[in-house]
């Protein structure tokens, strides 16, 4: 985890990242759905997010993305 991270979402994701690069899928599953609660939740219903995706998520799913199929065909 980088000592900058002040958002809850980025310890989330550093979380998710490492639990992906372990190949842990138990742990990593219950991490991406807090992600997604920490980044929806902020701000209440009416609040609107003009944040880009930042490309770091993108990849950190999409590696879980790939690890879910290997888990599934193993």
């Amino acid at each position: 985890m980088e000592w900058d991270e002040r958002r809850l979402g980025d310890r989330i994701l550093s979380a998710l990242e490492l639990a992906v690069e372990q190949g842990n899928l138990t742990v990593a599953e219950p991490l991406a759905q807090a992600l997604e609660l920490s980044m929806t939740g902020f701000g209440g219903p009416e609040a609107v997010d003009h944040r880009g995706v930042p490309v770091r998520l993108m990849e950190a799913l999409d590696r879980l993305d790939r690890l879910r199929h290997a888990q599934k065909v193993a």
